[in-house]
């Protein structure tokens, strides 16, 4: 026979909850009186389990906007730089073909294959 342990919440959990329920409030999807109340039974609240509850009706949390990661953000900062200084270089030269096509398309590549493999390592095989 195996007994479930209860998890025992954080102060820190608690504090995340009772964002949630005054986030809820400000936008109207709660009266004052049932914020009062849910906020009076967050911070009662013993067990992980029981907090759940207190948010079961309200929408879940925005999932934050990932932007580039900052080694992704440096490579095309690089990319641009010298493709700016490759353009630059050809037309202070004057040769009458657009050189710079080459190492600008390798460049680019560089930066698409970076971008996918970081993809890639990004997600979860299992």
């Amino acid at each position: 026979m195996t007994t479930q342990t209860r998890i025992r919440a954080s102060d820190a959990e608690r504090e995340r909850i009772a964002t949630r329920i005054q986030q809820a409030s400000s936008e109207g999807r709660l009266t004052l009186d049932e914020t009062e109340q849910r906020l009076g039974d967050v911070y009662a609240a013993t067990y992980v389990d029981q907090l759940a509850g207190f948010v079961a009706d309200l929408p879940a949390e925005p999932v934050p906007r990932r932007g580039f990661p900052p080694p992704l953000r440096v490579h095309a900062a690089v990319v641009v730089l010298l493709s700016a200084l490759l353009i630059v270089g050809w037309a202070v030269s004057g040769v009458p073909f657009f050189w710079p096509v080459a190492p600008i398309f390798w460049l680019t590549i560089s930066l698409l294959v970076h971008a996918g493999l970081r993809r890639r390592w990004a997600t979860v095989p299992y």
